[in-house]
């Protein structure tokens, strides 16, 4: 199970972003990095082609490693360690350390 999945809200804590806090727009599981909204913006210059008739120059994000990111607590609203919690019905969710309130989004 892993700590940081899709649509967390998560914080920067190390690098040129740091303090900047963003949602989870995907996750590179075997690479341990994910890419966050509008965090570690790159500049990649494109030919024109069929989708982008323009070409030119466009900004986008880039992956960052998973160990530079911390999740935010919904209920304490700062960056926390997460920990696995087994429930009675053998459901694993996780939990903030500091709060012990569960993390999963609420579907």
């Amino acid at each position: 199970m892993r700590k940081i999945k899709l649509s967390d809200q998560v914080e920067v804590i190390a690098g040129k972003d740091k303090g900047r806090v963003g949602k989870v727009i995907k996750a590179f599981r075997n690479e341990d990095k994910v890419i966050v909204e509008k965090v570690n913006m790159i500049k990649r210059h494109t030919k024109p082609s069929m989708a982008n008739q323009q070409g030119g120059i466009i900004e986008k994000e880039a992956p960052i490693e998973i160990s530079n990111v911390m999740l935010l607590c919904p209920k304490c609203s700062k960056p926390v360690r997460v920990g696995i919690k087994v429930l009675d019905d053998g459901a694993k969710v996780r939990v903030c350390k500091k709060c012990g309130e569960s993390v999963e989004a609420k579907a």
